[in-house]
């Protein structure tokens, strides 16, 4: 199965330095929900359908606050 990206660069690639900038200086902001749920979706990391469909609902979830930290007034 092919594994579509859903790094922050490729969903928001007007906010490529916006994002360099956070992963640098906000913790928070550099945790990387995506990559376990990929490892899940190539089955490296083998786990329940249930247990992939509610980490991406996470991933939806913290994919709207980083938005909305990338588009904050910096």
């Amino acid at each position: 199965m092919s594994v579509e990206h859903h790094d922050l660069i490729h969903e928001f690639p007007e906010l490529k330095d916006r994002i360099h900038d956070l992963k640098v200086g906000d913790s928070h902001f550099r945790k990387q929900l995506t990559r376990s749920i990929e490892k899940m979706e190539d089955e490296v990391t083998p786990v329940s359908t249930r247990t992939e469909e509610e980490a991406k609902i996470r991933r939806v979830h913290l994919k709207d606050e980083l938005y909305r930290m990338l588009t904050a007034a910096a």
